[in-house]
Formats: structure tokens, C-alpha cells, sequence
């Protein structure tokens, strides 16, 4: 199950948002962040780092929803992008949040067609980003 609306998915209540695109996953936060982070070792994808946000919080006295990003990519492929659009190295490499609403697993991310439109990327390059769409319906499945 996918949602695309960023106000369903937790955007700001901003009406219309089709930008980040949300996969209902059937795994804890944890465990999705972890089986991610080894599905992108397994395709050989560079992962830059992995923020515990809700870790970061307790740690300032705070209480958040688990929320782990991952950030990675592959400068093989993002290199041409930025090159091409340079404020693109504001969204790249690309994120995964992984979160919990009231519950229940969320995967979100930005569309590689927001990318495309926000950057104004040509339909090569916007391909390098597609490979995002395929790891988080892996990760959701079953």
C-alpha cells in the first residue's frame, strides 16, 4: 500500500502534496531501518549514514516517534545529476524515513518525479533515481 499525498503522509497538512510517496511497512521501525540498510549493502549502495532522530531527541530530553532517515546512494549514478542540476545536492544523496504513525510503519521518501520536476532533469538522469521506487517495495513486501 502506498500513499502519495505528503498531507496523508504526515507533510504539514499542506492539501495536494504529491512530492513524498509513503509505503505502509508490516515490520517495527527498527526492524525496517535494519533490514533496509542491508538490502542497500546488498545491492552495493554507499549509505552515508543513519540517523536515530527519536535517539537524538531522548538524548536533549525529548520524546519523538521512532523516526530513523538513511541516507545513501550511489555517486556513480548521483554525480551526473548534480552535475547537471546543482541544487539537486540538496535532496542527494537520496533519504529513507522510516517512522512510526500512531503505530504503524511508515517508509517515506521524495518521488524521483519530484526530483525530476523540482530539478528539471531529463528523462536519463531521472532514471538514476527511479532504483528508490524498487527498494522500498523490497522492503514492504511481505
Amino acid at each position: 500500500m502506498s500513499e502519495s499525498d505528503g498531507a496523508a503522509a504526515g507533510g504539514g497538512g499542506r492539501e495536494g502534496v504529491s512530492d513524498v510517496v509513503t509505503k505502509l511497512g508490516s515490520r517495527s521501525v527498527a526492524e525496517t531501518a535494519s533490514l533496509f540498510t542491508q538490502l542497500l549493502i546488498g545491492k552495493g549502495l554507499k549509505i552515508f549514514t543513519v540517523i536515530d532522530q527519536s535517539a537524538e531527541a531522548r538524548l536533549v530530553g525529548k520524546q519523538l516517534r521512532e523516526t530513523i532517515l538513511i541516507v545513501f546512494g550511489n555517486p556513480a549514478v548521483g554525480t551526473p545529476v548534480m552535475d547537471a542540476a546543482p541544487l539537486s545536492a540538496l535532496d542527494l544523496p537520496l533519504k529513507v524515513l522510516v517512522w512510526s504513525d500512531e503505530g504503524q510503519t511508515k517508509v517515506s521518501y521524495v518521488s524521483p518525479d519530484a526530483l525530476a520536476s523540482r530539478y528539471h532533469l531529463g528523462a536519463e538522469l531521472v532514471a538514476n533515481l527511479r532504483g528508490i521506487d524498487a527498494l522500498t517495495d523490497a522492503l514492504v513486501a511481505g
